[in-house]
């Protein structure tokens, strides 16, 4: 008789949508999109092949050159070195016995927690939260502030509108609303639809399509104001207007000239409603500076016709308008300006006194926005203080690693950068959204250890210490609820972790009970016990929610939404600013924000300015490296997540992420689709696969983020990338003294054809792994 067992269903939930999973004999064997779905994500099943991946860690691994105490120099460099495996115990005892000591040599604010990144969607395993827990309850740790995502975004707009950096996630236009009510979409950046298939914390139920095809029934005509044209998705009919990457200020001041001296602007709205108007209007029509920043001004800037700029800005004026800006937008040189300007068009226009219509932000960054404001509050991992004040901006991680003592500005304060000796990363990969990674390569050298958790071989395991491997949101039990998503999903395990895996939190359970803190981190529960105590803290909010046992069983429930207009209602305000004032200085928008000018920053004055970036096509800069490079979400996965996965995979050129050229500059080089090309600037080169599209235009070339770094030679600083991680090429510098976020959207690079034999790709191969018998022990640092 077979021993064959039926296949077992069980539902989980992922930051992607949500999933049934069939196992077969304790593996699994299919990922299926629920049934309800109708616009499912393909990154769910394609993870099935990854997990039992040879990139998979299998055993907690030191690296040797730490395990001897050598210099981290040639072989014995981060990122290029060995790894032993050693027993739990041993591994647990050696990351406690360095934490210890770090803390105890140089305080506690020399450890490091940033640990960015969207790890697992579920309540209790969220990465992020276990580390965080963790280093609190151990006295403490340097933590980082605002996110790669939207950072200049979040600094900006709180000075602006008031709220806090995300609160315009619930204050943007609804879809809903604006199929109803707007007549004229204005997407700078774009509505990227690929982004819409994520969701932080999950997606129930895919609707992008749903919404879109409301608003082209209703005659919503949208203009994408991007130099991709598939930034705007085909199921709404689209206008491309293909200005130069970084020149979005520049055409939004031309729009706003347009309105001023043809007097179209909304005179009324602007004096009730904002402050500082008269400053910015002095700038725009160059009484303050002699430069009228006119449409022909503009075009000269973003190489889009005066004719285009004006008319644009007279739709604005004439039909119920929604300015939207993409978080790519800001993630690039002076990113605080076009979110500042934007708010400035809308404010002109006046048409934030209708639904749907004014200022909206980040449609193409996430599933949620613009679906719901809100979500009902559920119960997550229980933080305490962090006994460290120091943080530090996110994106300047790699500057506080090379000039610990250095003092930044930052949003009107001073910070110090302390001296990191230790750094834990749990859940995220540095090696994917950081920009300028050979230089990070560099400063990543510098702290005396670096400890990581993860499933996979994945850069950031490779450039650590101490490795201790995971299991997968597959392998527990845990629910999830994303942002402004009314759906909770349960999450439970579909098979049993490799056999040398454990959840983080039994890894923090062992490292606390070694550093004296065990039951004060653990509370006494395990972690099944910690998921059912979460939700039963839920019920107490949602009493209408039923007990975990019939929550479990019916494996997701759909939440009411709530009701209530959110904090700084931006369309209440405008109908009645006395009623709903903003949290700002002066309750109203600030065009002219006297907080700001008072900072003084040469960088980032009282209002919103052109001002020229780092890079782009207009700089000297561009005789050397004549293309833009647009470093974008992917498609395939979320962020560097299951890049070995099939959806991943399926979409390389050669093995290698692509990049998509304009035919006319793809000509020039004498390259075609399926060419492995080079792509470099001064800060690094990387190998990828050409793919020519007219989607984009000329002098712009687009790789998108999320190839696992590989480089051909981790011993020597700067080599070369095979398999196409744009970061090696993106600049690392604060959008400005204000907000310190990344700018990676402000590169130039050439492309070549590359003429040798590519070198193999090895990105997903785990490093080399020796025995413990193999290691000198006589130089052992224990």
């Amino acid at each position: 008789m077979s021993s064959r067992q039926p296949r077992a269903r069980t539902p989980t939930a992922t930051h992607w949508g949500v999933y049934d999973v069939e196992t077969e004999n304790g593996r699994i064997v299919a990922i299926e999109p629920v049934a309800d779905d109708a616009e499912p994500s393909p990154i769910g099943p394609g993870i099935v092949g990854a997990l039992d991946s040879r990139a998979r860690v299998r055993s907690p691994a030191v690296r040797r050159g730490w395990l001897e105490g050598r210099p981290r120099d040639g072989a014995y460099r981060r990122g290029a070195d060995a790894f032993v495996e050693l027993p739990w115990d041993e591994a647990l005892d050696l990351a406690a016995g360095a934490l210890a000591e770090v803390r105890q040599r140089h305080g506690d604010e020399s450890v490091y927690g940033g640990s960015y990144g969207w790890g697992s969607s579920g309540r209790f395993h969220h990465a992020q939260s276990q580390v965080h827990r963790f280093l609190k309850v151990a006295g403490g740790y340097t933590a980082s502030l605002n996110s790669y995502s939207c950072a200049a975004m979040e600094v900006i707009l709180p000075h602006v509108i008031g709220g806090d950096g995300f609160s315009i996630v619930s204050r943007t236009p609804q879809w809903e609303e604006i199929a109803a009510n707007c007549e004229l979409v204005i997407a700078f950046g774009g509505l990227a639809v690929k982004n819409r298939q994520v969701n932080d914390g999950g997606a129930g139920l895919h609707r992008t399509g749903e919404v879109l095809g409301r608003c082209r029934a209703a005659g919503v005509r949208f203009v994408n104001v991007s130099p991709i044209r598939d930034d705007v998705s085909a199921m709404v009919d689209t206008e491309w207007v293909a200005l130069r990457p970084n020149t979005d200020v520049a055409l939004m001041l031309g729009m706003a000239h347009t309105l001023i001296v043809e007097q179209r602007h909304d005179t009324e709205f602007l004096a009730t409603r904002c402050v500082g108007f008269e400053r910015l209007e002095a700038y725009v029509t160059g009484a303050t500076d002699g430069i009228p920043k006119d449409a022909a001004w503009a075009s000269s800037i973003c190489e889009v016709p005066a004719g285009v700029i004006r008319d644009l800005a007279r739709s604005l004026a004439e039909k119920r308008s929604l300015v939207s800006v993409s978080w790519s937008v800001q993630r690039a040189d002076h990113g605080e300006q076009p979110y500042w300007m934007a708010v400035a068009l809308a404010a002109m226009s006046g048409w934030m006194r209708e639904p749907g219509c004014g200022f909206g932000s980040g449609y193409g960054s996430m599933h949620a926005i613009g679906m719901e404001r809100a979500r009902q509050r559920i119960a997550a991992l229980p933080q305490p203080a962090n006994p460290v004040d120091v943080a530090i901006p996110v994106a300047r991680i790699c500057d506080a690693l090379e000039r610990p003592g250095d003092t930044i500005d930052y949003d009107g304060r001073r910070i110090t950068f302390p001296d990191l000796r230790a750094i834990y990363w749990c859940g995220g990969n540095p090696f994917h959204h950081h920009q300028d990674l050979n230089r990070l390569v560099e400063a990543w050298q510098r702290p005396d250890v670096v400890i990581v958790n993860d499933s996979w071989w994945n850069p950031a395991a490779k450039f650590a210490d101490i490795v201790f491997p995971v299991a997968t949101f597959l392998e527990r039990n845990d629910f999830a609820a994303g942002a402004n998503d009314s759906w909770l999903c349960a999450q439970q395990k579909a098979c049993e972790p490799p056999a040398g895996s454990r959840t983080d939190f039994e890894v923090f359970c062992g490292l606390a009970d070694r550093l004296g803190f065990g039951p004060e981190f653990s509370q006494g529960r395990s972690a099944d016990e910690w998921v059912r105590h979460l939700y039963e803290e839920t019920r107490i909010g949602l009493p209408a929610l039923p007990a975990f046992d019939e929550f479990w069983s019916q494996g997701r429930l759909k939440m009411a939404t709530p009701t209530e207009a959110p904090a700084g209602d931006l369309l209440a305000f405008a109908r009645d600013p006395d009623a709903a004032p903003l949290a700002t200085p002066s309750g109203l928008i600030e065009l002219f924000s006297a907080t700001i000018d008072a900072f003084g920053y040469d960088d980032c004055p009282g209002h919103p300015v052109w001002a020229e970036p780092a890079e782009w096509l207009g700089s000297e800069l561009a005789e050397r490296f004549p293309l833009h490079l647009v470093s974008n979400q992917p498609a395939t996965r979320l962020h560097s997540q299951y890049d070995h996965g099939d959806a991943s995979q399926q979409s390389k050129i050669a093995g290698r992420e692509p990049i998509r050229m304009n035919p006319h500059d793809a000509a020039r080089r004498g390259i075609t689709t399926g060419d492995v090309v080079r792509v470099f600037n001064d800060r690094g080169a990387c190998l990828a696969g050409a793919l020519v599209d007219d989607a984009l235009r000329p002098g712009v070339v687009q790789l998108s983020t999320g190839a696992w770094f590989d480089p051909a030679d981790p011993r020597t600083p700067g080599s070369l990338d095979r398999h196409g991680n744009p970061n090696v090429l993106t600049l690392d510098k604060g959008t400005s003294r204000l907000a310190q976020g990344p700018s990676a959207q402000t590169t130039l690079v050439d492309v070549e054809r590359w003429q040798d034999e590519p070198p193999p790709v090895r990105a997903f191969e785990p490093p080399r792994l020796i025995s413990a018998q193999d290691v000198d022990r006589d130089a052992l640092r224990r």
